[in-house]
Formats: structure tokens, C-alpha cells, sequence
């Protein structure tokens, strides 16, 4: 199983080749290639030679023994009633599936889209819109040889005490929509599990163990890795926060899990100075690796 860890934070403070080479260097075998900047020329996802440069990158990636296995789209990916915003979004999240498989990922998670007020099982706009936007993005899935992740959400509102339901935060709804969409193509869609989303009080989901195990082996194939204090979403290293982890662990290994390990933690690295980021990222790897050979995940070699 191999251990990955987002690029974003990392990307922000080295830019996105310096990020390859720190996470290299630490040790990660792999990277979750962050594509969350929608406006800087710096950024691959806005430049107009991405196809040139991310060949560059996975050059560099090889020539450092690191590997891309998942990328990240930009977010969110749907607004209500705003369609020149949805339009521009669009054209960036079927370039955000070209850079991923130029980079050699396999897996691209793109956030379904999310409406206000969300009821469990009773958004057939949401659930008609996501499908909409899911099947006009799969030719370009398939031709890049890519896999699209759906990932469970939720809703925030500022003033609000705690998160609220949103699109997949069920695990019913979650496997009703992957039901769904391997309707479609069952080889082009696959589910990623936030730990963290799943984890806050009021969405529904109870627990991750209980959305892990819904899902199951065939449609869970991706994960975000990171802990909170079960009320918001903090994204920081497992055992700072309140997530019991022994549950998590054991369920993914009850599912004989066998995608990556991949964290999404990086409001961890942000409390240190840049000249401790790659201190901080050992002490990520190092959790990656206890979690691994605690729970004996490496039965897919």
C-alpha cells in the first residue's frame, strides 16, 4: 500500500516541483496532486503549456522514485443558478482529468455538487444535476485512462454549531450514487472516503468505520486521511483530534481495503514554519506507516 500525501500547502510555499522533491525526499511513495488555485499563472492547472509541464513534472517524479496516484480537482464544482461560473469550472475540471493522467494518476476526486438545505434522499435536483455533471466528464475520464472519485460532503453555515447533511454525507446515499453512476461506466467511478467529512457531528454518517463498510471493497478505492475534533472540519494529523482510529482502521481492514493511503492533512504542516515542513511531513509519513503495518494493510503488496 503505498502512502501519499496532497501537494497544495507544500506547492503554495516551494511551488509544485520543489513540493515533488521535499515529498520524495521525506520518503512519501506517492503524491495527491492539489489542483485547488483556479488563478495563478504560476499553478499547472492555469497554465497554457499544462500539457508540456506536466509531462515535466512526471519527469521529475520518476527521476525522484515518486509516483502521482490520485489527484485532486478544483472545487466547488457547482453553482446554482451561475453559469458562467459553471462553464469555466467545467473547462478546468476536464483539464484537472488531463493533467491527472499526464502525471500517471489513476484516480481524480472531483466534489459532487452541493445544494443548501439538503435532505437525505429527498434532492432529486442535486442527485439529477450531479449526474449530469459526472456523465458529460467521463468521455474525457476514459480517454485519459482515469478513474473519477466521488467524495461525501457536507453543508456549513456560518452561525451554525455543527455541519449539516450534503450530497453522498449518508452512507446510503453515498453507495446510491455510485449505484448510479456504474450505471454508467462501472470501470470510470469509484469512491473516496473523507475520514474527516464523515466523521462530524449532523451529517448523517455516523462514522467513518459505518460509511467504510457500506461501501465495501469494489467501490471504495480512495481516501483523505485526516483528523478532527468531530464538530469542524480541521484537517490535521491523526491522534491530535477526537477520531477514534482503531475503528477506522479495523473496518478498512475488515474490507480488505487495497487502494492508497492518502492524507489530506495539511493544516498540520501550516503550524510550522516552511524550515520545518519536512519535519513535520516525517512525523505524517511515520503515522502513515504505523497505521499500515498495525493493521496489516499490505495484503495487496
Amino acid at each position: 500500500m503505498k502512502i501519499s500525501t496532497q501537494t497544495d500547502h507544500l506547492a503554495r510555499l516551494f511551488g509544485e516541483e520543489e513540493a515533488i522533491r521535499i515529498l520524495a525526499e521525506v520518503g512519501f511513495d506517492a503524491y495527491d496532486f492539489s489542483m485547488f488555485d483556479t488563478e495563478s499563472d504560476e499553478y499547472l492547472l492555469n497554465r497554457r503549456d499544462y500539457e508540456k509541464e506536466a509531462l515535466r513534472l512526471k519527469r521529475i517524479s520518476e527521476e525522484n522514485n515518486i509516483e502521482c496516484n490520485q489527484s485532486h480537482a478544483p472545487f466547488p464544482t457547482y453553482l446554482q443558478n451561475n453559469k458562467e461560473y459553471n462553464d469555466r469550472i467545467f473547462s478546468l475540471l476536464v483539464r484537472s482529468i488531463e493533467i491527472t493522467g499526464l502525471l500517471g494518476g489513476k484516480v481524480v476526486v472531483i466534489h459532487p455538487a452541493v445544494f443548501p438545505g439538503h435532505k437525505i434522499g429527498e434532492n432529486p435536483l442535486c442527485f439529477e444535476t450531479n449526474m449530469e455533471l459526472y456523465n458529460s466528464l467521463l468521455p474525457y475520464a476514459r480517454d485519459c485512462n482515469v478513474k473519477i472519485a466521488v467524495e461525501n460532503m457536507f453543508n456549513w453555515y456560518e452561525g451554525d454549531d455543527t455541519a449539516s447533511p450534503a450530497t453522498c454525507s449518508t452512507p446510503e446515499e453515498f453507495s446510491a450514487y455510485l449505484d448510479a453512476l456504474w450505471t454508467l461506466d462501472a470501470d470510470h467511478f469509484v469512491a473516496c472516503l473523507d475520514i474527516g467529512h464523515s466523521e462530524m457531528k449532523n451529517t448523517g454518517g455516523e462514522s467513518a468505520a459505518k460509511m467504510i463498510r457500506t461501501l465495501g471493497h469494489d467501490k471504495l478505492k480512495a481516501l483523505h486521511i485526516h483528523d478532527n475534533n468531530l464538530v469542524r472540519d480541521v484537517h490535521t494529523l491523526p491522534f491530535t483530534q477526537k477520531i477514534n482510529w482503531d475503528e477506522v482502521m479495523t473496518a478498512l481492514k475488515d474490507i480488505q481495503y487495497d487502494g492508497d493511503f492518502t492524507f489530506e492533512a495539511d493544516n498540520f504542516i501550516k503550524q510550522f514554519p516552511g524550515e520545518l515542513a519536512k519535519h513535520a511531513l516525517k512525523l505524517k509519513l511515520e503515522v502513515g506507516r504505523y497505521f499500515i503495518k498495525k493493521y496489516d494493510l499490505n495484503h495487496n503488496g
